[in-house]
């Protein structure tokens, strides 16, 4: 029977080239010379640090930052952004989280639109995800139609396509 996974995920080696070239343009560009900006990339919690001197020179890191993630492919909506906080020695901290996985009121969500839908499908929430299975592809496929439709939040992709 033909199913597919509804999954949220950030692809962690396009978000570290781009972190090493935002990292590079801050150490080039002009207006960031002698300031104490950065951006600090903990792989393994899948969490961003910025840090600025001030407001201004955090919001433009941010900026650079996010420029990088399009032009890799990261989906922008994936990413959790706190607010700027004070850091030590008078600078300005922002931690950004990375999405992997669907939450789980998200998932309930999702399946409670499908089966509004009415379509020949069944939906089942597997720890972060949701699975799909159907008879017929086309009732996929507008399942798939359905939830990119649907402003739920994060960008999901679709995985695991399978007959």
């Amino acid at each position: 029977m033909p199913s597919f996974d509804i999954v949220v995920e950030t692809d962690l080696q396009e978000v570290d080239n781009a972190v090493h070239q935002a990292q590079k343009e801050l150490g080039q560009r002009y207006d960031f010379r002698g300031s104490k900006s950065r951006i600090d990339w903990d792989k393994g919690s899948a969490e961003l640090t910025l840090t600025g001197d001030d407001d201004f020179k955090l919001a433009a890191v941010l900026d650079v930052l996010q420029g990088k993630l399009v032009k890799r492919g990261v989906a922008i909506k994936n990413l959790t952004v706190a607010k700027a906080e004070d850091a030590a020695g008078g600078l300005r901290r922002q931690k950004i989280a990375l999405a992997q996985g669907i939450d789980g009121a998200i998932c309930k969500e999702i399946v409670k639109r499908i089966k509004q839908a009415k379509l020949k499908v069944q939906a089942q929430i597997q720890d972060d995800q949701v699975r799909v299975t159907g008879k017929k592809r086309d009732d996929l496929q507008a399942v798939i139609a359905m939830v990119r439709e649907a402003d739920l939040g994060p960008e999901f992709a679709f995985r695991n396509m399978r007959d």
